[in-house]
């Protein structure tokens, strides 16, 4: 004979069934996945410096060194750049300056020369007493330093007035790059004495640029052997002092007033 179920148990075996159905449920409920990082914020580089930002990083220098003072200037090693300047603004030159671009009108040959030979600074007070990793430094001068624009200044027309006792021609320059090759590095890009050149030709005669041509070199700064990137060096103290940066030039390039690439040299 079969004995009568006891409700109580029907009920018990009622809600623990419930309650498994439920777990299976809830364990057939969808995970939702977890939301993904953010992507990670893309370095950023700086900018390159160009020519006022050297001006201004040179001035700061010339006067810590002229004070008698460390610069606390932020160093510029390790930063691109890319430096344009004008030359020839007043026309044809009449001689070869080294470290800085000038052009020749010839005439007879119907061209305009441009010609750049950098100078030898390898031996120069400014960048000498390092340790030696310098095989060679060519020089290339910043003109017109008190000129912030990359443009030729603008002409002026009326008698001078300047003061007495001012200088009335242009000044010996006083602001530079210092392309640097090491010893064991490529010689690659060293000119060693020989000059950037090009000729342009016409016919009859190429006419003269108007805003003369620019001059554009980009690289990298690098740190004299004490770490800055910008030494200084005066005769006296009262003469201003003479600073040049230590760099890395990857490209050197000549354009007209317009920026229209006329020749590049790559490799230094």
């Amino acid at each position: 004979m079969f004995k009568a179920i006891d409700p109580r148990f029907r009920v018990s075996c009622l809600v623990l069934g419930l309650a498994l159905a439920g777990c299976e449920r809830r364990a057939e409920t969808p995970v939702a996945p977890a939301a993904a990082p953010p992507p990670a914020a893309p370095a950023l580089t700086p900018p390159s410096i160009g020519r006022n930002d050297l001006l201004n990083a040179i001035a700061v220098a010339r006067s810590a060194y002229a004070a008698g003072q460390p610069d606390t200037a932020e160093s510029l090693t390790g930063r691109q750049f890319a430096i344009r300047q004008a030359f020839g603004c007043a026309g044809p030159a009449e001689d070869v300056r080294e470290g800085l671009a000038r052009w020749f009108l010839d005439t007879k040959r119907r061209t305009i020369d441009i010609r750049l030979t950098p100078a030898d600074w390898t031996t120069a007070p400014v960048v000498a007493g390092g340790d030696g990793a310098w095989e060679a430094v060519e020089g290339f001068w910043l003109s017109r330093p008190w000129l912030a624009s990359d443009d030729c200044p603008a002409p002026k027309i009326g008698p001078a007035t300047a003061p007495a006792g001012a200088a009335a021609t242009a000044t010996a320059p006083v602001a530079g790059l210092a392309s640097v090759f090491k010893a064991e590095g490529s010689r690659v890009g060293r000119r060693d004495g020989r000059a950037y050149e090009l000729t342009l030709r016409g016919e009859p005669v190429p006419e003269p640029p108007i805003g003369g041509y620019r001059l554009l070199l980009e690289g990298r700064f690098v740190g004299f052997p004490d770490g800055r990137t910008i030494h200084c060096q005066s005769p006296g103290v009262d003469a201003e002092p003479v600073c040049v940066a230590a760099a890395e030039v990857d490209r050197v390039a000549i354009e007209d007033a317009s920026g229209k690439l006329l020749r590049e040299w790559r490799g230094g």
